[in-house]
């Protein structure tokens, strides 16, 4: 299965920093006078240090870039587990008269969001999935880490019925609630359920077509495939939803699964079969 497509931000142009696989090679990174040193100790983890003193560790360690902030230098290091379901945490050093100084961003969470640098801060925008708003951070050697705004997915204006196809959607299911009418579809009938419901789509494996020219995907939870796995089926020529999301017993379903169409409910049965 493919992971779903994740969402750029209007402003900033943001991809998600990926935790990838590193090989055991020390790296030297000059900074400031003195050197950031990432190694892999016994255990293999990395650890970065500067000048002999400890910053992070972590299965993954590896230089972003080097950036100036409110003139000061910034070294940017992206630490995590490794793996791709979960984006690395951000660390920053700074030098200052006291000696290095570093602040780790997203510390012990899933997804954090990728740094981006402006003349003044480093501002972090999270990627909402529909129906969810979150906030955006801002941090810069004066202030640290301080809130900024909130953050609130939403449709594309204008985008209907009529714009959907298949194909549009091979590389994640996801992104159907970026058409306007899927997602307000998906809202009346998930209301606070949608982002529960989306997060259970994330890792899927494209889209299958339906005799009607209806078409549907199935996907999962990232780290819980087979756990409450996800469904969605898009009946454009008759503008309606069927969605469910596996329990241990009958599935969830919205509308009510009695009310399925047979070639819905064949699909749905198909779909959580394969997962």
């Amino acid at each position: 299965m493919k992971p779903s497509t994740l969402f750029a931000t209007a402003s900033i142009a943001l991809l998600p920093n990926l935790a990838i696989a590193q090989d055991s090679e020390p790296q030297t990174i000059p900074f400031e006078g003195g050197n950031f040193t990432i190694v892999e100790n016994a255990e293999g983890e990395k650890v970065l240090a500067y000048e002999g003193k400890e910053l992070a560790r972590n299965y993954v360690a590896f230089h972003d870039r080097t950036v100036e902030v409110s003139d000061t230098n910034v070294a940017i290091f992206a630490v995590g587990d490794g793996g791709n379901a979960c984006s690395p945490e951000t660390v920053l050093a700074w030098k200052t008269e006291a000696g290095i100084q570093s602040t780790t961003i997203g510390a012990g969470k899933c997804d954090t969001p990728s740094p981006a640098v402006t003349a003044y801060n480093i501002f972090f925008i999270p990627y909402p999935l529909p129906g969810e708003t979150l906030p955006v951070t801002t941090w810069d050697p004066e202030s640290g880490l301080t809130m900024h705004g909130n953050l609130a997915y939403a449709p594309q204006p204008g985008t209907d019925w009529s714009d959907l196809t298949p194909k549009t959607y091979e590389d994640g299911i996801v992104a159907a609630f970026k058409n306007e009418a899927v997602y307000n579809a998906a809202q009346q009938l998930l209301g606070d359920d949608l982002p529960g419901f989306a997060t259970s789509l994330l890792i899927n494996g494209g889209t299958e077509p339906l005799p009607s020219g209806a078409f549907y995907a199935s996907g999962c939870v990232p780290h819980a495939c087979g756990v409450s796995d996800g469904f969605i089926a898009i009946d454009a020529k008759a503008r309606k939803l069927y969605l469910a999301q596996q329990t241990e017993a009958e599935p969830k379903a919205w509308p009510a699964l009695a009310t399925w169409p047979a070639e819905f409910r064949d699909a749905l049965t198909k779909a959580l079969a394969n997962e």
